[in-house]
């Protein structure tokens, strides 16, 4: 892993790999909305990464080891995107930062429904969303990205989050 050692600490450390604005977005934006394409992050990202910055942070994630690309076998100019072990580890972080989030900012109800089950859910559905993860990035990144292999958490927190938006939307 080739990253700036400013000190040993294991906080500083993982700053220096995830602290920038958009590395957790893109890993957050594989992990719960299965974008596996760089078109699928460029172009669904809440956030509106740019296409050099975006290209930069997934280049720079693979080089350290977050996340895998393969080539598409469904079409010769695409690439697949898929989280690796390392990566697949940061949910129970994500979880906390989303359950912070959600305590302290002015968060939306429909981003911010998964946190708050993945929070309720604990650790009995991080690690059950690990699992699938785990089958979907690792076992079979192609199947995963194709949706032939899928992840029953994903599954779920989906639909929460489609529930909200439909009321959301239609409340106006």
């Amino acid at each position: 892993m080739d990253i700036e050692r400013r000190s040993g600490c294991p906080i500083n450390l993982t700053m220096e790999v995830l602290g920038d604005r958009w590395s957790l977005v893109i890993v957050r934006d594989i992990m719960f909305g299965n974008r596996r394409h760089f078109r699928e992050l460029l172009g669904r990202s809440e956030e509106g990464i740019a296409s050099n910055i975006l290209a930069a942070r997934l280049k720079r994630l693979t080089s350290l080891g977050l996340i895998s690309k393969v080539d598409d076998p469904s079409h010769s100019q695409k690439a697949i995107y898929s989280l690796t072990e390392p990566a697949i580890q940061l949910v129970p972080v994500l979880a906390m930062i989303g359950a912070w989030g959600r305590r302290h900012l002015p968060v939306s109800e429909d981003l911010s429904i998964r946190a708050e089950l993945l929070e309720v859910g604990g650790p009995a559905l991080w690690d059950e969303f690990m699992g699938d993860l785990r089958r979907i990035h690792i076992e079979d990144p192609i199947g995963g990205a194709q949706g032939t292999v899928t992840s029953p958490v994903l599954k779920r927190l989906t639909e929460a989050f489609l529930e909200v938006r439909a009321r959301m939307t239609a409340a106006g």
